[in-house]
């Protein structure tokens, strides 16, 4: 495996690499995150009323279901790129920047691999048999309308995750271990297991964890060749806005879409796509991989 530019990705971390750091960094980063949320929620309540606050709440982060609701979710992750930013630097003592390896190159790489990675996406939609009949959800004039700001929170929401996961985790690790068993599986399978939702998916929560965390490994694998988070990113903004602005599932995080399959999450027709979106996945790890040369 090619991972060398991973060594000069990771250095930053080895300055501060305490295994007590990581933990406590890991937690202060969600609590951060749900500090803020909460403070959003006091202002709203001291501004609008309980009331108001409870069901603005309860519709952003609970039923999802409305293209502000979304937005606001998917905003909402902006606070967890704060906490990280706080931690790095006040816990770890190094750059906030330091997580995303040569600011420049990730740029490159993330451009590179978005490109190759949209070609794929239509080559899919376009060669895959499909007799789903889909569903209209936003008009296209509205979809349209609200397209560049989807763009913007959905790329706020994939880099904060890829921030956490292939960035704060994955340096911290392979700052302590050398082995990617531990700094490429580890965050692989926090990053699945907090996609572990029996509550929404149903029979289906297991499939979406296995994915999750395979998701995360590839991630991680790119991740580890390019030496940089722009590959990461570009992967997870792909897969994100294919399931979230274009075609989604009936239910929560579906307000943003063009169209709607006719199922939701909890589905049970969905678990033989499962092998297809495997197969998807394994290809766009390809198609990074010849975009980069790595």
């Amino acid at each position: 495996m090619r991972y060398a530019p991973h060594e000069s990705f990771a250095a930053p971390a080895r300055n501060r690499p305490e295994i007590w750091r990581l933990i406590v960094g890991f937690l202060a980063i969600n609590l951060i995150q749900l500090m803020l949320i909460f403070g959003c929620y006091s202002i709203v309540a001291n501004l609008a009323g309980q009331f108001t606050a409870r069901q603005l709440f309860n519709d952003v982060f609970i039923s999802t279901l409305t293209a502000r609701d979304t937005l606001l979710m998917l905003g909402s992750f902006g606070f967890l790129i704060v906490g990280i930013a706080i931690v790095v630097t006040r816990i770890h003592h190094r750059p906030f920047l330091s997580l995303i390896g040569a600011p420049g190159q990730a740029v490159q790489d993330f451009f590179a691999t978005l490109k190759a990675l949209a070609i794929l996406s239509v080559v899919i939609a376009f060669a895959l048999p499909n007799d789903i009949e889909l569903m209209p959800n936003l008009a296209f004039a509205k979809w349209a309308l609200l397209l560049p700001i989807s763009i913007l929170v959905l790329f706020i929401q994939v880099s904060a995750e890829e921030l956490l996961f292939r960035g704060y985790l994955q340096q911290q690790l392979a700052a302590r271990f050398r082995s990617p068993v531990i700094w490429m599986l580890l965050p692989a399978l926090i990053f699945g297991a907090g996609h572990y939702a029996p509550d929404a998916a149903g029979e289906n929560a297991v499939f979406v964890t296995i994915w999750a965390a395979l998701f995360g490994l590839i991630a991680a694998d790119l991740t580890a060749r390019s030496g940089n988070l722009g590959p990461a990113i570009a992967l997870h903004f792909v897969n994100n806005a294919a399931a979230i602005l274009f075609v989604s599932l009936s239910g929560p995080m579906s307000g943003l879409a063009l169209y709607l399959y006719p199922y939701e999450a909890d589905s049970t027709a969905l678990q033989p796509l499962f092998a297809v979106d495997l197969g998807v996945l394994f290809v766009s790890w390809l198609a990074a991989r010849v975009a980069l040369r790595v």
